[in-house]
């Protein structure tokens, strides 16, 4: 069997799988959490043709985008921002929304709140509530200038309200009682955004101390996202590798990494893998980083996913999927998020690494394509006839 026909394989046992499981009605469940932003994705002007809305060349690449910045130094620029769309935003309601939309049941805790009342739902996340099976509104959210380009993303973050969310707040709004309950009905309990959040050490802490000795016996899997760590420094993110080490004592942990994000990871951590990264293709570098990141963590699953496809290790091996990427996305902003939740889809409905890694691949896949988060139709369709690189 060429790769080509493994890939293949792979993608279709899990489309069969997922089939069989929402035939029988046995779609996980999921308390995601904690952050919210509003995205205004962007695209930067280059050149403009005319002064009619998108009429000009945009800025295609972050270096093109970088020299123009740096040309200003000493100087000063104008540089135009096109907004293409307002959407609502933050890893926590992309992930949970796209584990919404292939039809898990998704309680959310998090940063949505109107700004004249937290508890109450701020009216951009409407369409995010209609894919969960309950919203609570804790904090306004934060606000994000998503610049997209062909190479990457820029994502510039203003964070002051989403520092409100604390574990005593989520307490005091959602009760203890009441998070309790949702933990224990989860197949899935997600965290994400440890770097823009200063708060969610402490919400790590409150869940391993005060809510997983009380759950009850049945699997679950506590899924981690921290966001690009590069503003954090080292000590921090060994501290907060250290917690995660704890909780997984308790309910088996799952992190998931991009690829600038598990180098940080790895080079706080001693290793030494991405110095000898010459020697290996990058599919065969990424998951033997899965593999020594879980070691030298002590997690149980440790996810690595570049552009071009993505990588996992846990206690049964390790293994590489090549993602269908695209050069031209429609969308990248949350393509990462999306992966976490069609990943943690997979592995809650009992598909092994491989076939949950295709699930992330595709859920990441379908949604820079069509702009949108692909419901379970389109993501088994998808999988039947996973495409190349384009």
């Amino acid at each position: 069997m060429t790769s080509r026909e493994h890939r293949s394989a792979i993608a279709i046992r899990a489309a069969e799988a997922i089939e069989a499981k929402a035939a029988a009605g046995e779609l996980p469940t999921a308390l995601i959490g904690f952050d919210g932003f509003v995205d205004e994705i962007i695209h930067v002007v280059g050149r403009r043709r005319s002064m009619q809305g998108h009429d000009f060349e945009r800025i295609a690449t972050i270096p093109e985008f970088a020299a123009r910045a740096a040309a200003a130094s000493g100087r000063s620029a104008n540089i135009e921002m096109y907004v293409n769309d307002v959407r609502f935003g933050g890893n926590a309601p992309l992930m949970g929304g796209a584990m919404g939309r292939l039809g898990a049941a998704v309680d959310f805790i998090g940063a949505v709140g109107h700004r004249d009342d937290h508890t109450r739902l701020d009216p951009l996340f409407e369409p995010f509530a209609d894919r969960c099976r309950s919203v609570r509104p804790i904090a306004r959210p934060g606000h994000t200038d998503a610049l997209e380009f062909t190479d990457g993303k820029l994502m510039l973050g203003k964070a002051q309200t989403v520092q409100e969310v604390t574990w005593d707040r989520i307490k005091d709004v959602v009760g203890l009682s009441t998070i309790i309950d949702l933990a224990d009905g989860a197949d899935i309990i997600g965290v994400t955004n440890w770097v823009m959040l200063g708060g969610v050490e402490g919400i790590w802490e409150g869940l391993r101390d005060e809510v997983f000795p009380g759950l009850s016996d049945r699997p679950r899997r506590f899924v981690v996202d921290l966001s690009d760590p590069a503003k954090r420094r080292d000590e921090a993110i060994a501290r907060a590798m250290g917690v995660l080490r704890t909780i997984n004592d308790r309910v088996p942990v799952t992190l998931g990494l991009n690829l600038a994000e598990s180098q940080r990871v790895a080079g706080v951590t001693g290793l030494k893998i991405y110095d000898e990264s010459h020697n290996y293709s990058l599919g065969a570098l990424v998951k033997e980083a899965a593999s020594q990141l879980r070691e030298a963590l002590g997690l149980e699953c440790v996810v690595v996913h570049p552009r071009e496809g993505a990588a996992a290790a846990n206690s049964e091996g390790a293994a590489w999927f090549e993602g269908p990427f695209t050069a031209n996305p429609k969308l990248s902003t949350g393509a990462g998020d999306h992966f976490n939740g069609g990943f943690a889809f997979g592995r809650a409905i009992g598909l092994g690494v491989e076939e949950s890694l295709a699930v992330g691949c595709a859920v990441s896949g379908a949604y820079v394509r069509d702009a949108v988060s692909p419901d379970l139709a389109r993501l088994v369709g998808f999988l039947r006839d996973l495409p190349g690189s384009d």
